[in-house]
């Protein structure tokens, strides 16, 4: 099940369900007429188009589908896998695929479909593809540089054209109906069929190609949640209104030192500059990724207070905001920046200033320091393995 996998759905009830869905595949393809040779390769002689109106229709569905779940940023289309392109085993791997779907009458899933509901042609056909394998594993030391010559990357299609996603899906779903009614027109002529467009299919195409249609145009017209997330925060900001309670370098130092446990400090700058530099107990989470599922669960809890700081005090009223926005009220900016605090307890002067209210607080920055270096070092270690050295065991009466 993709990216519900696993905070909404198991691993383990991911297989059940793999299993429930495939049952209802094969089903569906039964059902179709996928398991009838003839059915499948009437695609290659002109006379029957099922086949390409079924995947070409599933794909549209799964495509327009995607592009507004990624719209509605209920679906992080960034970690989809797509197959790397190596482009000379595409084009013999198509080419071999291609042949065998002539010849054989089937592809691998529509075999497994016919062998399913007892064809003999079905189970021909799945043996010889389990030769096929046999012969490739075999083979493969001999082929591999072949396997990965012209390794083209990720590809994707409308990348390489450059324009949007949605863009992309517009236009695949005018493509789809071109395709629709091209290949009626030509199965009716090598079926020696007059083509006749009834109302009642016209009404029902019509619906289907305008829901897509509609659907992908609102992804192009319409703000994602992001973007209207961010309207709201720009108009509170501007208007200073609403916004998160600060709190001050001194403060969150003294705060760290006898609680730092009660604090879930998070620093919102690029990894870079959290490399260079960043308070010790911190945790890194770039505020252009803060909004993301996976990030947003580490600061959306019950347990810490989240304090936020970056390159300005104004960035770190945008985080807190944006996680206020996602459900987590008790948030706080510190109203300095990640320079400043740097300044303030780890860049010291070795001098002490003479005035009595300023010496003691160069003296608590400084001690400050100290600790909060300790107990940095004392957290980033919670995180590594503990190492356990090999001790000889000394046997008798020694």
């Amino acid at each position: 099940m993709g990216p519900l996998v696993p905070d909404i759905i198991s691993n383990e009830f991911n297989f059940i369900i793999a299993i429930i869905v495939g049952m209802g595949f094969g089903f569906a393809l039964e059902q179709a007429g996928f398991g009838s040779t003839r059915k499948l390769v009437g695609l290659f002689y002109g006379y029957d188009f099922t086949v390409l109106k079924v995947f070409f229709t599933a794909g549209v569905t799964a495509m327009v589908g995607i592009t507004l779940l990624n719209h509605l940023e209920l679906l992080n289309v960034d970690i989809i896998f797509v197959n790397p392109t190596f482009l000379w085993a595409a084009i013999i791997g198509g080419a071999i695929m291609g042949g065998g779907f002539i010849i054989g009458g089937f592809c691998p899933g529509t075999s497994v479909v016919a062998a399913s509901s007892g064809k003999l042609d079905g189970w021909a056909f799945v043996f010889g593809s389990g030769l096929g394998v046999f012969a490739f594993i075999e083979s493969y030391p001999l082929i591999k540089d072949l396997m990965v010559a012209e390794n083209l990357g990720d590809l994707l299609v409308f990348e390489m054209m450059g324009i949007s996603r949605e863009v992309f899906a517009l236009i695949m779903v005018f493509v789809a109906t071109g395709a629709f009614i091209g290949v009626t027109i030509i199965e009716n002529k090598v079926n020696h069929r007059a083509t006749q467009w009834l109302k009642k299919d016209i009404t029902k195409y019509s619906i289907g190609v305008g829901l897509a249609a509609i659907t992908v145009l609102l992804t192009l017209v319409t703000p994602t949640r992001s973007e209207l997330m961010n309207q709201r925060i720009d108009k509170k900001l501007a208007s200073s209104e609403n916004l998160t309670q600060t709190m001050d370098a001194d403060k969150l130092a003294f705060e760290l030192i006898n609680q730092y446990y009660q604090y879930n400090v998070i620093d919102v700058r690029s990894p870079e500059e959290f490399e260079k530099f960043h308070i010790p107990t911190a945790i890194n989470i770039p505020l252009d990724q803060l909004h993301q599922p996976e990030n947003i669960s580490r600061v959306v809890q019950n347990i810490k207070t989240n304090v936020f700081y970056g390159n300005s005090a104004e960035q770190a009223q945008r985080a807190s905001l944006v996680v206020k926005y996602h459900g987590r009220a008790d948030n706080i900016a510190l109203s300095n920046t990640a320079s400043e605090f740097n300044k303030l307890f780890f860049q010291l002067s070795d001098r002490a200033p003479e005035n009595k209210h300023a010496h003691e607080t160069y003296l608590f920055r400084k001690e400050a320091g100290k600790k909060l270096k300790v107990i940095g070092e004392a957290v980033a270690n919670l995180d590594k393995p503990v190492v356990k050295k090999p001790t000889r065991v000394q046997g008798g009466c020694s």
